[in-house]
């Protein structure tokens, strides 16, 4: 699959391969400088883990508007909604849990499936009310195929979860509005 599009020179193929080894080649999760070069790198390649470039890259600091660009090729060229085999996490629920709004942001541009479970049945909504982060439950809330009565195995929903914590007050708000507005459209 190519990962950069034909435009960019060698130079800058060395530059783009350099950052995205630094974030994952200890995981295993990309190819060696050959394939990459080649521009045929497969982002979609589970490490031992399960682990793929794309579920990797919301944990990578993208300071500079250059290396958000290699952040969204990542995401544009894979599937964002590929699930670790242990754990069964996917990209979103990785950005959720490590609090990166802009990584959650490209992700949902990119077509992340906000309703995945992983194992044990959480979802990122959940995960997000669990970790108390507002921000991201509003984010979350905001895609229209967002399903707050989702159930994990244990049978806790998102509002069951924060509903553990007193401090979670404002989320609690949050996902009491959506319930209702689903329930005055109907769903």
């Amino acid at each position: 699959m190519a990962l950069f599009l034909g435009l960019l020179t060698s130079k800058q193929r060395l530059v783009d391969l350099a950052k995205v080894e630094a974030a994952f080649w200890p995981l295993g999760a990309i190819p060696g400088p050959v394939a990459y070069l080649a521009g045929v790198c497969n982002v979609d390649h589970q490490n031992k883990a399960g682990y793929t470039a794309v579920m990797i890259t919301p944990l990578a600091s993208a300071e500079t508007d250059e290396d958000m660009a290699v952040v969204w090729k990542l995401l544009r060229e894979g599937n964002v909604n590929i699930q670790a085999t242990q754990g069964g996490q996917t990209a979103l629920m990785l950005g959720v849990t490590h609090d990166r709004e802009d990584m959650v942001q490209a992700l949902l541009s990119c077509q992340a499936d906000v309703n995945l479970q992983d194992h044990d049945g959480l979802s990122a909504l959940m995960m997000a009310c669990h970790h108390g982060n507002a921000d991201l439950v509003r984010l979350l809330l905001a895609h229209p195929a967002c399903d707050s009565s989702l159930t994990d195995k244990a049978g806790h929903t998102a509002l069951s979860i924060v509903l553990q914590s007193p401090s979670h007050v404002e989320i609690a708000g949050l996902l009491h509005a959506h319930a209702e507005r689903g329930r005055s459209l109907g769903l």
